[in-house]
């Protein structure tokens, strides 16, 4: 029984050497990567006040951003892992706590960078194509300092209002460095915000 067992053991290692390692070449990335964003974009509570972000590579997703939205974190994970080629999912989404104070900014300052006149065609309905990408395909590794370098963006609004203890970090892709600018400069303009941290990209730079 000892040498039966013995033996079994073998054939299974000599199979499991025998099997093929999946091959991961450019094309095969591409649509999974592809297929990741899709997802993400389309999850139905995925707002303005969350920011979601991902990497790719050899089967494993690593998710990251903040969520606002209720269930937005285990929602995405759930809607990765239906992607074919994906394997694992690292889960790194962190949850914002609920604060109605922190609401209150994250409220006035999405009607005064939206409802601008110089950034309204980024808000839904103005010029800008909603659905569309908007440049975000793999400028996520442009951002600095929020050790998210190599993921890429996912999501229709240009522009992300992540507030968490009446701290403002604007997050997203503008036309050009006076959209930047002036969406900055509206964020400031909230009482009761700490700090404005403006990481907003600039598509055309």
């Amino acid at each position: 029984m000892t040498r039966f067992r013995a033996s079994l053991v073998a054939l299974c290692a000599a199979l499991a050497l025998a099997m093929p390692t999946p091959v991961f070449t450019q094309a095969s990335t591409d649509r999974v990567v592809e297929g990741i964003r899709e997802e993400l974009m389309q999850l139905p509570y995925y707002g303005v006040f969350d920011f979601l972000a991902f990497g790719y590579e050899k089967g494993t997703v690593t998710l990251q951003g903040y969520a606002y939205s209720l269930n937005l974190k285990a929602s995405a994970e759930r809607a990765v892992k239906r992607v074919a080629g994906v394997d694992e999912v690292l889960n790194k989404i962190e949850d914002l706590p609920p604060s109605t104070f922190d609401d209150d900014i994250r409220w006035r300052t999405y009607y005064n960078i939206y409802r601008d006149p110089f950034l309204s065609r980024y808000a839904p309905g103005g010029a800008m194509l909603w659905g569309h990408r908007h440049a975000y395909r793999g400028a996520f590794g442009r951002f600095s300092g929020l050790g998210l370098q190599g993921f890429e963006m996912a999501g229709n609004y240009p522009i992300r209002i992540i507030v968490r203890g009446s701290r403002v970090t604007l997050l997203g892709i503008v036309d050009n460095e006076s959209d930047k600018t002036v969406a900055g400069l509206r964020a400031r303009e909230i009482n009761g915000t700490l700090t404005v941290q403006n990481d907003l990209m600039v598509e055309k730079s």
